[in-house]
């Protein structure tokens, strides 16, 4: 599963394979939504202008929708990208000697902590942009100056949170799916016992992944908010 090291980097192949396959089924469900558009829509049409109106809500509930609205598409991306991965590894898993290969993505804790550094960064990033270095590190010192401590340490609060978060629900809904189906393939009498169980907690599941994929997308846009907004 592990690559011999590119640039002293080590690489699992597994968490790169399913991170091209969630890209790829976005890719298509964007692709397939938006290739024949009609004014009056239907289909996977409307279900992508669901997705858009559902996002620019969360934004227009942090910040205002003039300065917001360049996170749209940042929010879309965000949503559907980590929905499709969080529901990848439900249907089944694939091992190959002793190796897991078909897994969800955000059920590794590397990817979900990228994922979140690459939010915290971008929300500094905006905030300076938005700004200036100047004013960005002025509001550091806001409300009193000997606070500066607490909130760099919440700068990576905020990091491990919202990644670990993300990766504690999928991993453990995995892990109780793997033992349900563990017990399924002992016997008759355990396929009888976990094929409920299995069923139920794969629709539990779902909702775990979706809720997951709001909440993501929901403190990305509290967090660029707090960064770019001049009210906090």
């Amino acid at each position: 599963m592990w690559q011999d090291p590119l640039f002293g980097l080590w690489f699992n192949l597994s968490n790169v394979m399913m991170l091209i396959v969630a890209a790829v089924v976005v890719f298509l469900i964007a692709f397939i939504s938006t290739r024949n558009l009609q004014l009056k829509p239907g289909g996977m049409q409307n279900f992508m202008e669901w997705i858009m109106d559902f996002v620019k809500g969360i934004i227009k509930s942090n910040m205002d929708w003039k300065d917001g609205g360049r996170f749209h598409v940042l929010g879309i991306t965000l949503l559907m990208f980590i929905f499709v991965s969080n529901m990848l590894g439900l249907p089944f898993a694939i091992i190959i000697e002793g190796d897991l290969w078909w897994k969800s993505p955000t059920a590794d804790p590397t990817v979900t902590m990228t994922l979140a550094a690459t939010i915290i960064i971008l929300s500094h990033y905006y905030g300076i942009k938005q700004k200036g270095l100047k004013g960005y590190g002025a509001d550091y010192l806001k409300p009193m100056p000997f606070l500066l401590p607490l909130k760099i340490v919440e700068e990576f609060a905020n990091t491990l949170t919202l990644g670990l978060r993300l990766y504690g629900n999928i991993f453990a809904g995995e892990i109780l799916l793997g033992l349900l189906a563990g017990l399924g393939g002992a016997s008759i009498f355990g396929f009888a016992a976990a094929v409920l169980p299995m069923m139920a907690w794969q629709g539990f599941s779902i909702f775990i992944g979706t809720i997951q994929a709001f909440i993501f997308v929901m403190l990305t846009m509290v967090y660029i908010s707090h960064k770019t907004s001049e009210d906090h």
